[in-house]
């Protein structure tokens, strides 16, 4: 096995575990809404902390509903994903675009260039016609 398989079979044990363990720890057991995002929980803390407090704006857009709020939120996540795959895409493009293109000018800067093949008969025309003279 290469390293680079060795090095994604322990990244991919390290998510699967960190998927796995809260459910088998039983993270989040007492709790009624065990699995909620930051921003519920942030809301328990604040009315916590001070019962009176007012936020300072509301939302612009308040889903109908929890199913369209998550299907808004998945497909911010893909838009998201998206632009980055494109982002490293494009600039990997780029590297090995400049690669070749360095690799290509290497090569050509190595080998001897030949002599155009015009010139050389008009050279050898030209002498051959001052001899006669």
């Amino acid at each position: 096995m290469s390293r680079n398989a060795k090095i994604n079979t322990l990244l991919l044990l390290v998510v699967a575990a960190l998927a796995v363990l809260p459910l088998v720890l039983g993270l989040g057991d007492h709790k009624e809404e065990p699995f909620t995002g930051a921003d519920g929980e942030a809301e328990t803390a604040i009315t916590e902390i001070d019962p009176d407090y007012e936020p300072w704006f509301s939302p612009l857009y308040e889903p109908p509903s929890g199913e369209i709020e998550s299907a808004l939120f998945s497909l911010q996540a893909a838009l998201g994903a998206g632009v980055l795959a494109y982002y490293f895409g494009l600039h990997r493009g780029r590297r090995q675009g400049e690669a070749r293109a360095a690799a290509t000018s290497s090569r050509s800067a190595s080998a001897p260039a030949p002599a155009p093949a015009s010139a050389a008969t008009s050279t050898a025309g030209s002498a051959a016609t001052s001899g006669d003279e």
